[in-house]
């Protein structure tokens, strides 16, 4: 699995930009110079995990969603889990995991 840092690195810009910092703000705050966070922001740059977990505790953002795009704690996280889990599915397979889905969400 390739890791797609400009598209890591457009979540940052905009959870940022939802947190009203600019990039000299988050700069200063993660001790690298403005052009280096820019380069982070636009995937120029690759972010190592120090860089990532300082930018998610900054910007109060699970680590995970720089890198998935989910966030844990919206209702359709898994989503894409399932979606990937059925593609490799038969269709008699997909059908007996709807099944047991439904008998899950019953009684549980």
């Amino acid at each position: 699995m390739a890791i797609d840092y400009k598209l890591i690195g457009k979540r940052i810009k905009e959870e940022r930009i939802k947190k009203h910092l600019t990039q000299e703000e988050m700069s200063d705050r993660i001790d690298t110079s403005v052009s280096f966070y820019n380069r982070l922001e636009t995937g120029a740059s690759q972010i190592n995990l120090k860089r990532i977990v300082q930018i998610a505790e900054i910007l109060d953002t699970p680590i995970g969603y720089f890198i998935t795009g989910i966030k844990e704690n919206e209702g359709e996280y898994l989503n894409q889990d399932f979606k990937n889990i059925l593609k490799r599915c038969t269709p008699q397979k997909q059908r007996f995991i709807y099944q047991l889905a439904e008998l899950v969400a019953k009684y549980l």
